[in-house]
């Protein structure tokens, strides 16, 4: 019973990254296609950790958390490029 609710799980956070990859083709401003990025991010961190249970193995968490903070990353760098136009800030004193 258990397996069949991971699987049907699995089986709605594929459709809604499918939906989440639609929103960053026609998404109506860039706000919309960087929440639809990290929305992706989420989910596929929710996918593997589902994975992990369906396989009883502690392999996948290494990747959950390197998804996760990549995930965060991305969203923090797109998030400051949009409103400063600019990612990395060097100062110059001359």
């Amino acid at each position: 019973m258990i397996k069949t609710l991971l699987v049907l799980s699995l089986f709605f956070f594929s459709i809604a990254i499918a939906v989440c990859v639609y929103r960053i083709i026609r998404g109506p401003s860039m706000p919309d296609r960087i929440l639809a990025m990290d929305l992706i991010g989420v989910n596929l961190v929710s996918g593997i950790a589902i994975f992990s249970i369906l396989f009883n193995t502690k392999a996948f968490f290494d990747v959950i958390l390197l998804i996760g903070i990549l995930a965060f990353i991305g969203t923090i760098a797109l998030s400051k490029f949009i409103e400063r136009g600019i990612i990395i800030e060097y100062k110059r004193d001359r």
